[in-house]
């Protein structure tokens, strides 16, 4: 969002891939604590699109629609939990949650988007009832932690966003140290996203010409998590004309030491700006900013097709598309960097809806949007808050009724 070990020689076979995704699902039973929760959404409701026109900003300068509130859970440099000594990171970015099987609560990681070994990643931590009791770092001393993504066995995956950037692996409640994986790659990432199903991971690249990758894991370590230390990266080329069809080409060398990852294969196809990237039921969703469009690939049939381009609509809802998540009537959310400072819902229908939108904050962006395991809660921030600097970042949470009021 701002303006190395040998590569795994093999490729992985289908039964590999096949056991792969019944073992990871296996694993997501065995650490109910990491597991992601279904969402509690009751049968028959309206979707985002009927969920009403925003309002007058309110006391935290935040547009709602009716029926929504919104609260500061945490600012930069400030200490989000009372009698903490730890401060909120600043410049927060991407992030996600994480369910408490304990205590009913949940976890909400955030990036910071901060260079010279001052960036990293941090947590908040809320009771069931959603009130925050904790506070803590998960990641420290790395650069430039853009977006990342959730993983299947509950883990936070950060993505540094400079030409030698890694991922890194960090445990959302801060209890075991995080550490990179090479074979992701080194290039200026920007976000990935996990296929629960297979455990390949698909990963965004932040650069006018970056290519889109996917990794698919040597297999599962003996905790039942994908083993990282082995595995494929490949990028993407896609087919001209209306198809879509995606064919996938090995990167020989992931370090990019001596060329670049998107530049080792070139049949692969630039994509212009590689932004937030999410998966839900079967579709990675991805956006690219410097042509405004936002994405959505197939993963069973390997087709990848725009579902928005706010190129081609004479007054645009959506524009400067960034970090994408996805609600619980199945609609894509997208945060604006600038544009109109909104989180933008679009429909399968195709419509696109402002579900929030901050004011007064023109030098920021919005980052990091989230739901909580029951979907009733959205998290975000403003990266550089109403100053416009990295210092003055703010993390809000939306409560209401975002799965939208029942039909009559």
């Amino acid at each position: 969002m701002s303006r190395i070990t040998r590569p795994y020689a093999g490729r992985i076979s289908r039964r590999e891939l096949l056991a792969l995704g019944l073992a990871a699902a296996g694993a997501t039973v065995c650490i109910p604590a990491f597991a992601p929760a279904a969402p509690r959404v009751p049968a028959r409701r309206r979707g985002l699109a009927q969920i009403g026109a925003l309002g007058a900003p309110d006391g935290n300068g935040v547009r709602l629609p009716p029926g929504f509130r919104s609260r500061i859970v945490a600012l930069s440099g400030s200490a989000p939990v009372a009698n903490r000594d730890f401060v909120w990171h600043d410049a927060p970015d991407g992030g996600a949650t994480f369910p408490c099987a304990e205590d009913g609560g949940w976890i909400y990681v955030s990036n910071s988007e901060v260079a010279h070994d001052a960036g990293g990643a941090s947590a908040l931590r809320f009771a069931a009832d959603g009130t925050l009791v904790d506070a803590y770092p998960i990641l420290r001393g790395t650069n430039i932690n853009c977006a990342g993504g959730p993983t299947p066995w509950g883990t936070w995956l950060s993505c540094e966003e400079h030409p030698a950037g890694l991922v890194w692996e960090c445990d959302p409640f801060g209890k075991r140290a995080a550490r990179s994986w090479p074979l992701l790659g080194a290039f200026t990432h920007e976000a990935v996203a996990v296929d629960p199903r297979t455990l390949r991971m698909y990963l965004t690249e932040d650069l006018p010409d970056g290519c889109w990758y996917r990794f698919t894991p040597g297999g599962l370590n003996g905790s039942g998590r994908a083993d990282l230390t082995r595995g494929v990266l490949e990028a993407a080329e896609v087919s001209p004309g209306a198809a879509g069809e995606v064919r996938w080409h090995a990167i020989p060398d992931p370090s990019g030491a001596r060329v670049s990852t998107r530049r080792q294969v070139p049949a692969t196809t630039p994509f212009r700006g590689g932004e937030g990237c999410w998966y839900a039921n079967g579709m990675v969703y991805f956006t690219t900013k410097h042509d405004n469009k936002v994405w959505a690939y197939d993963v069973e049939n390997e087709r990848v097709r725009v579902i928005y381009d706010a190129t081609q609509i004479a007054d645009p809802v959506l524009e400067g598309v960034d970090n994408v998540t996805t609600a619980a009537g199945g609609e894509v959310l997208v945060a604006e960097d600038h544009g109109d400072m909104q989180i933008v819902a679009l429909s399968p229908d195709g419509r696109a809806t402002p579900i929030v939108q901050v004011v007064g904050q023109d030098a920021s962006e919005i980052a990091g949007p989230a739901f909580d395991p029951a979907y009733t809660r959205l998290y975000f921030s403003s990266q550089r808050g109403v100053g416009g600097r990295n210092g003055d970042g703010i993390t809000f949470e939306v409560s209401g009724p975002f799965a939208g009021e029942p039909q009559r």
